[in-house]
Parts: structure tokens; C-alpha cells; sequence
């Protein structure tokens, strides 16, 4: 017997909370939402009232404030420390207002929702009603995701529309990325924060998160110059990436 199966058997055995107990998660991407609050006073709202109709007590509240849709789920300690609480029987469902508030990672919702399964804990998102103890509710969590991140994509098309525009005016920016856009998004959100240059090098280090010429190594300099860059510009200007 594998040890994963034992492990997870024995997180089953442990979980004594009642089916009406939930733990509610909050994200914004953003340090603006992050500092007035809006944003997660958006979302608490939301899941009081869905927690209300159900009859579901909410034991406990995790946020995570700053920090992109796309980051994975365990370099987000709001979200790792929730799973945490949940898996150690604290309650029985986990809830966010919407589906990319959990993840706008179709493997890391997959995932979680396969975790969620093998644990014997609920996932619930209160926009699209995901309930993953049923099959129909695992394939629609799967179908929300593939449009969260098709949503992504539109972003990126805009921004390079309004790349096009700003060039045909005659304004000069920086040089772009040549990144991922949701890896420019992750450092302007850090960057927004406080971090340093060399503390968002070392996060990205630590997530072997590739450069833009395809290099294993950040360093302070690589990170200032995507900071100044078009892409970084042209995302501010769309209203970034959640």
C-alpha cells in the first residue's frame, strides 16, 4: 500500500467537522484592491450571503492579498494555510465568490479538485455554483477554468492591440518581455508590494521560473528591466491581470 493512499486515508479518519462547516478564501491580485480593501470586502459579502441560504457556519476566513490568480497554489500561504485548516478537519468545505479567485491554472484547479476528492472535502465557488462531490460538478469547474484562462488570452490580445496603437502615435516605452504575460503580471504585483528587485529574482529563482531569453538565473537587473518594459507599461494600461 502506497503511502499517498495511507496518508490520505488517514486525513479522512481525522476529519470530525460537520457537514454545515465551511472556510472561506479571499484573493485580489492587486496592491491597489489589496490596500482599500474593496475588493475583499466584495467577495466576504458574497460568501456571507451563500453561507447564510445554505446554512453553512464559516469557521474561518483565509485571504490572500497582492498576489496574481496565476501563482501556484502553494506559493500562496492565505490559500495553504486554508487547505490546511480544512484537510485538518476544521470544516468541510472550502468557498470562494468565484472559481479564479481559487486558481486561473487549469492544472492547479484540476489539481485541487482531485485533492478535494481523495480527501473527502468539498470545493465550492458561489459564481458558478461548483460543487465538486458530484461528477457534473467536477466538469464544470474544469469548463470554468478553460474559460478563465481563455479570458487571460483576450487580455494579452488587447494588450498588444494597444501596443500597436501607442507605437502608430509615436510613444516610445521600454522594450517588452518576451515573458509569459502572467509572469510580467507576478512581478509588478510584487513589485507593487514593496519587493526589491532582488527579493522578486529570488522568488522567481525558487519557482525555477524560466527568463526571457529562456535562462535558469534572475537577477536584480533582469527583473528592473521587464519593470520598465512595454508589456509591463501596456498591462497597467489594460488593468493588469487578476
Amino acid at each position: 500500500m502506497n503511502a499517498p493512499a495511507t496518508a490520505r486515508r488517514k486525513r479522512r479518519k481525522n476529519r470530525t467537522a460537520p457537514d454545515n462547516h465551511a472556510i472561506a478564501y479571499l484573493r485580489v491580485s492587486t496592491a491597489e484592491q489589496a490596500a482599500s480593501g474593496a475588493g475583499l470586502a466584495a467577495q466576504r459579502t458574497t460568501i456571507t450571503a451563500e453561507a447564510e441560504r445554505r446554512g453553512w457556519l464559516v469557521v474561518d476566513w483565509f485571504a490572500d492579498e497582492g498576489i496574481s490568480g496565476g501563482k501556484r497554489i502553494d506559493r500562496r500561504p492565505g490559500l495553504s494555510a486554508a487547505l490546511r485548516a480544512i484537510e485538518q478537519g476544521a470544516a468541510s468545505t472550502l468557498v470562494a465568490s468565484k472559481l479564479d479567485r481559487i486558481s486561473r491554472s487549469m492544472l492547479d484547479t484540476a489539481t485541487l479538485i482531485e485533492r478535494a476528492r481523495e480527501d473527502g472535502w468539498k470545493l465550492f465557488t458561489c459564481d458558478v455554483q461548483v460543487d465538486t462531490t458530484t461528477p457534473a460538478g467536477e466538469a464544470q469547474a474544469g469548463l470554468m477554468t478553460v474559460f478563465s484562462q481563455f479570458e487571460r488570452r483576450l487580455i494579452g490580445q488587447r494588450t498588444k492591440e494597444a501596443l500597436a496603437e501607442k507605437k502608430a502615435a509615436g510613444v516610445r516605452l521600454g522594450r517588452p518581455s518576451v515573458l509569459p504575460l502572467d509572469v510580467v503580471q507576478r512581478i509588478l504585483d510584487a513589485r507593487d508590494c514593496g519587493a526589491t528587485y532582488t527579493q522578486i529574482a529570488d522568488d522567481l529563482n525558487t519557482d525555477r521560473v524560466p527568463t526571457a531569453a529562456g535562462g535558469a538565473r534572475w537577477y536584480p537587473s533582469t527583473v528592473r528591466q521587464v519593470v520598465n518594459g512595454q508589456d509591463a507599461a501596456l498591462l497597467r494600461a489594460v488593468g493588469g491581470i487578476e
